[in-house]
């Protein structure tokens, strides 16, 4: 029962994230980004510029385009995507017609693409970070990436500097290079929505001095530390791995406190995209 209703608490949770994450979108749009005629990539970017075009509803556009891609979705990569998606993608069209009527903020470009491609990718970071998207051209490219010899990465970046640029053609040269100004403040804001403003590094440490390194990681500073067992591949020594976890601020202290006792240790460090699970811990230098 208490399983139950765990599942069903983080099922809420999800949709009222974005739930949230539709609404601080459709402001970032509606308020900053489409009254000065700056375009988002992907879909939500034809949109903005057939809306233009028409005069028809933004919102109507969105839905009508993202459809076949929500069917891929749901047949290649599941229904609760497509099911969050399909969410996102209709709350989102009901907020901004909410915030239609509302007049803009700024009339400057440049604020308007700075701040509405921080409010915009803010918003789109929550939906994505709770298992929805806004925007059919990923899927496209996940499908796609099986097939070339491009990744996701840069399908996605071929198909928005394609859209991007079609903004040229329907609000002139500056309203393409602003857009592109919003495009890279939207993406640079999801990562910090995924990832978080602190970032953290995976270290391996391959060291014969285990003992005192995992003893002054645990004591000064405060480290959760794992042992493994490893061999070397040409000399066949027995040798212990230290895995921990750091933010960038300790870094340099690790990489110091490791070489001070071991100088001969082979240290690589890593960035981590999320962390699930347990607790990181950080010491206080002050």
């Amino acid at each position: 029962m208490n399983t139950k209703k765990s599942k069903l608490s983080q099922y809420v949770k999800k949709y009222i994230y974005i739930f949230i994450g539709s609404i601080i979108t459709a402001i970032g749009l509606e308020i900053f980004l489409i009254p000065n005629n700056i375009i988002d990539g992907g879909v939500v970017g034809v949109s903005i510029m057939l809306s233009a075009i028409t005069g028809l509803p933004f919102g109507a556009f969105l839905i009508l385009i993202n459809l076949p891609f929500l069917y891929l979705g749901y047949k290649h990569i599941g229904k609760a995507f497509a099911i969050a998606t399909t969410f996102a993608v209709i709350s989102l069209s009901f907020w901004s017609s909410v915030f239609l009527p509302v007049l803009p903020v700024t009339n400057d470009y440049f604020l308007a693409a700075v701040f509405g491609g921080i409010i915009t990718g803010t918003g789109v970071g929550l939906i994505i970070r709770n298992g929805g998207s806004l925007d059919g051209t990923e899927i496209v490219a996940i499908l796609t990436d099986k097939k070339t010899v491009f990744s996701v990465g840069e399908i996605v970046m071929f198909i928005n500097l394609f859209i991007l640029s079609s903004a040229s053609l329907v609000f002139g040269w500056d309203k393409a290079m602003y857009s592109l100004v919003a495009y890279f403040v939207i993406a640079k804001m999801i990562d910090v929505v995924l990832k978080g403003l602190e970032e953290t590094y995976s270290v391996m440490i391959v060291t014969s001095q285990h003992t005192d390194i995992l003893n002054r990681l645990m004591l000064e500073m405060d480290k959760g530390v794992t042992v493994l067992h490893g061999e070397g591949g040409y000399t066949k020594e027995k040798r212990k791995i230290l895995y921990c976890v750091v933010t960038r601020l300790e870094i340099d202290k690790l990489k110091n406190m490791v070489l001070d006792i071991d100088e001969g240790a082979f240290v690589t460090i890593n960035p981590v995209s999320d962390i699930v699970g347990g607790r990181l811990r950080v010491k206080k230098n002050h």
